[in-house]
């Protein structure tokens, strides 16, 4: 929950601050217009986009709404595995390389 406070906070003073907290997302874009539109470009932006649309719906619903259901509290409050901040590591790669590839 903690990663979600800090973004909250941040959200919270600025929508604009909130998305520059994504550098991925405009590499995205950028990806879209230096690829002429690519599938693995769109699909990144695509991935990118439900990623922050979920993050904003998530900090609306704790922190503004609280209105959150017990499965979806006890699935925030569950500890994650310490590889899993690392994922994007693993994924964005091989999408990039797919952008220019395809």
């Amino acid at each position: 929950m903690g990663m979600l406070l800090r973004m909250y906070q941040r959200y919270q003073s600025s929508m604009l601050i909130f998305l520059i907290m994504h550098p991925t997302f405009y590499f995205a874009i950028w990806l879209i217009m230096v690829t002429d539109a690519s599938f693995g470009a769109i699909a990144l932006l695509f991935i990118k986009t439900i990623d922050v649309a979920t993050k904003i719906i998530l900090i609306q619903q704790i922190f503004e709404k609280k209105e959150l259901s017990q499965e979806m509290s006890m699935m925030l409050l569950a500890p994650l595995h310490p590889l899993l901040p690392y994922l994007g590591v693993f994924v964005y790669p091989p999408m990039v390389y797919m952008a220019f590839m395809f």
